[in-house]
């Protein structure tokens, strides 16, 4: 996959925050060369976050993310300031704007407790240096700056580009788990919310780790497993399953063959798995009327036999004999305190970026709510959860406590 081909959940995101007129859109356009962001001298005239996925030199590739001023007025404001609160969840670097002119307000002050207590990596930007009489000097995390004559901007793409190098991800989908030359077969069902000419993302990825391992892999849909094996020269090393595929698959799959789901995989790379095995057992307790938040972090055209809003509660009714109440969530949509909720069930989270995917289970967890996904779920009340775990016996060994 070529740097411009980088999926956006894979690129660092990069936000910048501050008060409006501090000259955020303005160093936004600085920092990317680009006209990202409308610039203007009336105050508040970035209403919503705006988000671009570029290249950055000499970062490489980033999603580059504009938020509305924090001190946005009115009933409207609020709701944009609430916007750009929630951008926090899915940042990796923070760059936070000031106007060196008027210094650090109470709610830059904020911001930076936040960035802090959220561990983000970050720095402030003491913009409009051009208008200075006296230039103070800055202290450590800030950086004198001017985006109307360019001072300072390639220092801080350099900076930037240190933070995105730490915090680049070196989890693997599935290729730590083979050796060169391993095969392994992937199931993937083409139904009706299949799209069309093409492989979803999480298929396309783990097809991409596997060759980088300098393995093999073979595609086929789940009535063909069977056929599929038995014309296989050498046995696989893994199964890797659609999470809807995994009873049927799981019958036709060699005891001695490891089995997993696309989405077990991804909540191991979004770094998430124990948390959401630990959340499985959850569903077994579940009572008539308990509140059940089913969340998607990408929004698609709902079909008939959707998984999230049709096939998951048909799959829980059966397996709990009780019906519980139900709230869908999808894209950007997640509570932010999901008290009130029994269990969450999240998807495997394959558009969101590791630091969004691992927000929301924080918030889950802070709020005592047991989360799980939809592979781990769909793997309990099946029947074979212990079995889709035996890749991870590290995390196999959370059931046994």
């Amino acid at each position: 996959m070529s740097l411009n081909e980088t999926v956006s959940a894979e690129r660092p995101h990069i936000a910048f925050f501050g008060m409006r007129n501090a000259g955020k859109s303005s160093l936004v356009n600085a920092v990317t060369g680009q006209q990202l962001a409308v610039v203007s001298d009336v105050k508040g005239t970035t209403t919503d976050p705006v988000k671009k996925a570029m290249e950055l030199l000499p970062i490489g590739p980033v999603v580059i993310i504009d938020t509305p001023g924090l001190d946005d007025e009115g009933e409207l404001g609020a709701l944009r300031v609430q916007k750009a609160r929630e951008i926090l969840a899915k940042t990796d670097i923070a760059v936070l704007v000031v106007d060196a002119q008027t210094g650090m307000s109470p709610q830059d002050l904020e911001l930076l407790s936040l960035f802090r207590e959220r561990g983000l990596p970050y720095i402030t930007a003491l913009n409009k240096a051009d208008l200075l009489k006296e230039r103070p000097v800055p202290t450590e995390g800030q950086l004198l700056v001017s985006a109307k004559t360019g001072e300072n901007i390639v220092t801080l793409k350099e900076k930037l580009g240190a933070f995105a190098g730490k915090a680049e991800n070196q989890r693997k989908i599935v290729s730590d788990l083979l050796s060169p030359g391993d095969l392994a077969v992937l199931v993937t069902p083409i139904d009706a919310a299949a799209p069309k000419g093409r492989m979803i993302l999480p298929q396309q990825q783990t097809m991409r780790d596997i060759l980088d391992a300098h393995c093999a892999f073979v595609t086929c849909q789940t009535q063909e497993l069977a056929a599929t094996l038995h014309t296989l020269a050498v046995k696989p090393k893994i199964v890797i399953t659609d999470s809807q595929a995994f009873e049927k698959v799981a019958e036709n799959t060699p005891a001695d063959v490891l089995l997993t789901s696309f989405s077990i995989l991804f909540a191991r790379y979004k770094g998430s798995l124990p948390l959401l095995v630990k959340g499985a057992a959850r569903l077994a307790a579940l009572k008539d009327g308990d509140r059940v938040l089913i969340s998607e972090g990408c929004t698609h055209h709902r079909q008939c036999g959707d998984i999230g809003t049709v096939k998951l509660p048909a799959w829980i009714e059966k397996y709990t004999g009780v019906k519980p109440q139900y709230s869908f969530t999808s894209g950007g949509e997640f509570p932010e305190d999901p008290a009130g909720y029994q269990l969450v069930i999240h998807c495997g989270g394959c558009m969101l970026n590791e630091k969004e995917m691992q927000s929301r289970v924080a918030r889950a967890k802070a709020a005592g709510v047991p989360i799980v996904n939809y592979g781990i779920a769909i793997a309990q009340m099946h029947g074979i959860l212990r079995r889709s775990l035996e890749a991870f016996p590290e995390v196999l060994k959370l059931l046994d406590k």
